[in-house]
């Protein structure tokens, strides 16, 4: 009897079961899950997440990741399978899935980079990818072959919208105002103090991503957008490390030790950098009188030779699971030495030479700079995207520096003379952040913070003249300048995603207090000033071909110390610079809409934008004593409307072609006391880079380069074309890689400025010339080659 009910009793249950069962699989079931990237763990936004018929191979229903990489579907097919994949990344494909009580949690979906096995270690796909997300472009630095033993500067002139001048001025979509970060938030080293950035060379650099409408989250300061260099840091566990050696010609030589261990609750981190290098430059200068006809003409080479150093120490502290503590600390030291030989001639009305003389330069310059950092971040238990950060974060940069000038006769006219002029200058900036993120549901999301960040500088210049064999203080030229900043911001976003639709919309609160005093003269400027910054973004997929974004930010470019600060550089005489302490903050209204489309084996980004902008501030030229005298003011208003395009194409695996091409025409209106300068004109560039696989395990890379002349407020400026090139092999099985590169192959990037003005005309042309340089890196440890990327495998 007891044997009977117990048999009867499983035979029910196991009917009750099966029937379950058979109306789960009939009825309809979620899928829910989170996609990020196999190297880094960082979430995969606008990821293709799809549902398909097993029999027919197409698909049923799908959908697109959020910007934390998470997403949710409900589908009532039976025979299934899900396919998740995204732009330059390998599609994953998974089968035979069983739910549980009506659902499908596949947790967190790792995407692998493309990539080539290797015996020993993975190594990361062969092409610099850019990835788009909501509010910006990611530029993986990957295996740039041009960029070997490059300073960050170039890797940036790489870059897609990015273009980099002779004289280091970076600009975006041809506009410059660009608020240039490292690991997101302002550091001394991308100040225009120094070649601060040359102390971070392309092996240090993770990615780099460039964003052109931010959204509220961000700092405001920027009219153009924002450039984020993220160095590179280790997170696989136990001993990592890698090393790499560099040198070429003119001298460039330098050194590269990454190291990391990590453990359980700890993860150490540092990367030493040590090296020299030489920066010839060619100058070409003609200031012309045309009220007299005289002119003086130059022509000389400058140098600037650095040695520099650099250390990152840090450690990630994991106090449980949901609780990190990290500090961190940077300190860069240059030892610079300028030596500049130039040759002067003065011409009278006829062009008959006047007098002729020789000016020379011995410059030595120490510029110590450190970076400190405590973070702190808190993931709440509730949701993987509940968190709390805040960080501190100081700065320091000082630059003590000396120089002789000598002119001396050659012909004509007696020109001797003899000028020093010494340099005492510290900042100091602290920046306060705090940033809380919370998911409501899967379609709401909301983040709020706030920022303080303290700019305290001063900047005591001395000229001094030798007269009668003593040196006399030249109270014209000489200066102390003292600059405080404080800048307290708070900001709120929402952000809703449902189905193949997204949207995004906040604003940012700003109060600046800015303060400067000239010691000299007692000339004081206090501006005081609160701003409201809304941004907006939204995206819609259309398929899994074509997706479109728009979006709409507010932007400000406060002026910096080299702004406001009326100091002269003397370097050349008779073309000197100085700032303008009365100059007031320009603000952007930025528009852009973008359409990306994949097509078989080529990728195309296709983008329209807008910039409206007030209280330009422009570089305006005078001419007094044959002196050519630059200084910024706020010129008018300035109208931008352009195309960007940007393309990938991959016929073979041995070949990849990749296209980046800007152009905009811009309206001016402005005037300044009685001059008018308004005009109408337009510029363009263009990248078109190009990667083989040769045989024998050896990459070829070669990047052009095109910008185009464009008018300014005052003269115009001469278009621009270089070819950079490289070649490299992996040896001892992926553990080793050479490198061999090229940077402006024909020597042929020229820069050329000319103003032109009623009473005076200036010229002037600037050559840096060929570099040549070879390179080699090994892992060790469970490391790998650094070849020159420093993306986290």
């Amino acid at each position: 009897m007891h044997l009977k009910f117990t048999t009867t009793s499983f035979t029910l249950f196991l009917a009750l079961l099966v029937t379950n069962i058979n109306l789960a699989q009939n009825g309809e079931i979620e899928i829910v899950g989170t996609v990020i990237e196999q190297s880094g763990g960082q979430p995969v936004a606008f990821a293709t997440v799809l549902v398909g018929d097993k029999t027919t191979q197409k698909g049923i229903t799908g959908t697109t990741t959020l910007d934390d990489g998470s997403f949710s579907l409900k589908t009532d097919a039976q025979n299934y399978f899900i396919e998740i994949s995204f732009i330059g990344f390998e599609k994953k494909r998974f089968d035979d899935l069983v739910p549980a009580n009506g659902v499908i949690d596949m947790g967190q979906v790792k995407l692998n980079q493309d990539a080539q096995q290797l015996s020993e270690v993975v190594v990361e796909g062969e092409v610099s990818r850019t990835q788009f997300k909501l509010d910006k472009r990611v530029f993986n630095v990957g295996k740039d072959i041009s960029s070997t033993g490059a300073s960050a500067l170039e890797v940036l002139n790489n870059v897609p919208s990015v273009n980099v001048n002779i004289e280091g001025q970076i600009s975006l979509r041809g506009s410059q105002g660009v608020q240039v970060l490292i690991n997101g938030k302002p550091s001394i080293l991308t100040g225009d103090g120094g070649n601060a950035l040359g102390t971070i060379t392309s092996d240090m650099i993770e990615r780099v991503e460039v964003i052109t409408n931010p959204s509220a989250k961000y700092d405001a300061e920027g009219t153009s957008g924002i450039i984020n260099i993220v160095i590179k840091k280790e997170e696989r566990e136990g001993f990592n490390g890698s090393i790499s050696l560099n040198t070429g010609s003119p001298d460039n030589h330098s050194f590269g030790l990454s190291l990391n261990r990590r453990t359980e609750r700890f993860n150490l981190f540092s990367q030493l950098g040590a090296g020299y290098r030489e920066l010839p430059n060619d100058t070409e200068n003609i200031n012309r009188n045309l009220t007299d006809g005289t002119s003086i003409a130059s022509i000389g080479e400058e140098f600037r030779n650095e040695e520099f150093y650099n250390i990152i120490l840090g450690t990630d502290y994991y106090i449980n699971q949901n609780n990190v503590l990290t500090l961190s600390g940077n300190f860069a030291y240059e030892i610079e030495d300028q030596p500049s030989n130039t040759k002067y001639k003065s011409l009278d009305a006829d062009n008959q030479l006047v007098s002729e003389w020789e000016r020379t330069e011995t410059t030595e310059a120490t510029n110590p700079k450190y970076q400190y950092e405590l973070q702190y971040k808190s993931d709440f238990k509730d949701h993987e995207d509940h968190d709390l950060l805040f960080s501190a974060l100081g700065n320091f940069f000082g630059k003590d520096q000396s120089s002789d000038f000598e002119d001396v006769t050659i012909s004509g006219e007696d020109n001797d003379a003899t000028q020093r002029t010494r340099t005492e200058f510290q900042e100091a900036e602290y920046t306060f952040k705090l940033d809380y993120t919370r998911p409501f549901n899967e379609e709401w999301t909301m983040e709020a913070g706030g920022q303080y960040i303290l700019n305290d500088v001063s900047n005591d210049y001395e000229v001094d003249d030798l007269e009668n064999g003593v040196y006399v203080s030249n109270p014209d030229l000489t200066n102390v300048f003292e600059y405080d900043q404080k800048v307290f911001a708070v900001y709120g976003t929402g952000a809703y995603e449902i189905g193949k639709w997204g949207m995004k919309a906040g604003v940012r609160m700003e109060q600046t207090n800015l303060n400067t005093l000239l010691q000299n003269t007692n000339q004081k400027n206090e501006q005081k000033y609160t701003n409201l910054f809304p941004s907006a973004h939204t995206s819609y997929k259309f398929s899994d071909k074509v997706s479109m974004q728009a979006g709409y930010s507010r932007r400000v470019y406060r002026p910096d110390l080299w702004d406001l600060n009326p100091f002269f550089n003397i370097r050349n005489n008779f073309n000197i610079r100085q700032g303008n302490p009365e100059l007031q903050p320009e603000y952007t209204d930025s528009y852009e809409i973008t359409s990306i489309y994949v097509l078989g084996k080529a990728s195309l980004n296709f983008s329209v934008y807008h910039r409206y902008t007030t209280d330009v501030i422009e570089s305006i030229f005078s001419y007094e004593d044959e002196v050519t005298i630059s200084k910024p003011e706020n010129i008018g208003t300035n109208k931008a409307t352009g195309v960007e395009f940007n393309g990938k194409y991959s016929p073979a695996k041995w070949f990849t072609v990749t296209t980046d091409m800007n152009y905009n025409k811009f309206d001016r209106k402005g005037s300044l006391d009685t001059q008018v300068f308004d005009f109408n004109a337009d510029r363009w560039s263009m990248k078109l880079m190009t990667k083989l696989k040769l045989p024998a395990d050896i990459d070829f890379e070669a990047t052009g380069n095109y910008q185009s002349s464009y008018e300014t407020v005052q003269g115009n400026t001469s278009d621009n074309l270089f070819l950079d090139m490289g070649a490299r092999k992996k040896i001892l099985k992926g553990k080793g890689v050479v490198n061999f590169s090229v940077r402006d192959v024909f020597a042929s990037r020229v820069n050329e400025t000319e103003t032109t003005q009623e009473t005076f005309s200036t010229y002037s042309r600037r050559q840096r010339g060929r570099f040549i340089t070879f390179g080699f890196s090994y892992g060790f440890g469970k490391g790998e080659a650094m070849e020159y990327s420093g993306r986290r495998r």
